[in-house]
């Protein structure tokens, strides 16, 4: 019933791009593609019509359900019922005669799970602009392929297609995704800190509240001769940043210039649970970075704690394991407790392989300052107990450790768990209803 669903679904979606001929844009890489796609969004909004769907639909199914309208919402909500695909298919073949919101820009993320998954996807949705984010040394899912390397050359299938009247946006500062300037005949603009960036990210910082706590990331952007300051709001870290960067490429190859690039930027917001900002108890100061984890994301996180400016407090770690990493598992999560360990204050570790985090942590910090739990629901009240005024707590985890339940229960705002925390809808909440054992 699902290859039969995916091939109308396809079918469909191929047909609408032929009818109205959208321009496309596609985003993939292993850090940063739903934060990249919604800072594209933000930069394109201002002179374009564009449909990007809520999430991460990434895949056969969520690609051109994107394609057919704004069903991401609704398919988050329903869990994907038969009722729900009726409507999908009913209205999609109706859109084929008349779509009064037909976009100019369909701007879509490609997500590869496994060998071919972005071969297959650009084969049936050949995109005009192809962006690569980061791959990193370890990738998330690399359990599905043979090493880092065949990631990368996955990820660089998004651009085999592209023709010489095509972009190629690439991030400058990855190895890998910059060597994959050799594999296309599209023109190729870059974005990233280092020098020889077409779009360049200088004068990083983090920006802070009256209080002195941190509120945000500000940068430059830089251009030939030309640069402009960029301000984001309650969004931390480098990749909020390469985000941003890469964005602006995307609207200088649309003929937009930096200032109104800029002034766009502000109204972008860093998805739910890609380091966000977020009030805890106890007046504590949380960084939500619990949509899902993998070493270099890991990195980037831990990072942020480190450098983040701290009044009072202490700086605690909430990690969990980081999944579909395969034989580079135990070495890649010793690795991280070696970072964590040379400067936090706690640290508490959810999940069989976070113990690896653990040991490796203690290396080089006081194993009383150190908790274990195998999943979030036991992990949750311990963090809450060990919260004191002022402490800043980076919460990471995969998508399987569930990891915004600790976030939940040390928000300073419950109730508005589902307009600021991840995995809030139907789908989720029926895979583990918030009555039940945390996985």
């Amino acid at each position: 019933m699902k290859r039969l669903l995916q091939f109308i679904l396809t079918a469909l979606a191929k047909a609408y791009v032929w009818r109205y001929k959208p321009a496309i844009i596609a985003v993939t890489g292993n850090v940063g593609k739903t934060s990249t796609k919604e800072a594209i969004k933000a930069v394109l909004g201002k002179i374009k019509k564009i449909r990007s769907g809520a999430g991460n639909l990434n895949n056969e199914l969520g690609v051109p359900l994107t394609i057919l309208g704004n069903w991401s919402e609704q398919y988050y909500e329903s869990g994907g019922t038969p009722w729900f695909w009726f409507k999908v298919l009913a209205l999609g073949a109706g859109r084929l005669i008349f779509d009064g919101s037909c976009p100019e820009i369909l701007l879509l993320e490609f997500g590869a799970d496994r060998p071919k998954d972005i071969k297959r996807l650009t084969a049936k949705f050949k995109p005009h602009i192809g962006v690569v984010t980061t791959v990193g040394e370890v990738p998330v899912h690399v359990e599905y392929f043979s090493g880092p390397e065949a990631v990368a050359k996955e990820k660089a299938k998004l651009l085999e297609p592209l023709l010489s009247s095509d972009f190629a946006v690439l991030n400058h500062d990855d190895a890998a995704v910059l060597d994959m300037k050799n594999k296309t005949k599209a023109r190729v603009t870059t974005f990233g800190f280092t020098d020889g960036a077409t779009v360049r990210i200088s004068n990083f910082d983090f920006r802070t509240d009256e209080a002195g706590r941190p509120a945000g990331t500000t940068f430059k952007l830089n251009y030939g001769e030309s640069f402009v300051p960029v301000k984001l709001e309650d969004a931390l870290g480098k990749s909020q940043a390469w985000a941003a960067a890469a964005a602006a490429a995307v609207g200088l190859i649309f003929g937009m210039n930096l200032v109104t690039i800029s002034d766009a930027l502000q109204l972008y917001r860093a998805p739910k649970g890609r380091l966000k900002l977020l009030k805890g108890i106890k007046n504590s100061l949380l960084i939500d970075d619990t949509y899902n984890a993998s070493p270099a994301s890991m990195h980037i996180a831990l990072e942020t704690l480190k450098m983040l400016p701290l009044n009072t407090g202490r700086r605690i770690a909430v990690l969990g394991d980081m999944l579909e990493l395969g034989r580079y598992s135990l070495d890649a999560h010793r690795e991280i407790g070696n970072l964590v360990g040379s400067f936090a204050d706690k640290l508490v570790c959810v999940g069989a392989k976070a113990r690896f985090m653990a040991d490796s942590a203690a290396n080089q910090m006081s194993g009383e300052n150190i908790f274990v739990f195998d999943a979030s629901g036991q992990a949750k009240n311990k963090v809450k107990e060990i919260l004191t005024e002022g402490d800043l707590v980076l919460i990471k985890g995969s998508q399987g450790i569930r990891m915004e339940k600790i976030v939940e229960e040390i928000m300073a705002e419950p109730e508005r768990k589902g307009e600021l925390l991840v995995r809030q809808n139907k789908k989720w909440l029926e895979i583990m209803p918030p009555s039940s054992s945390p996985v």
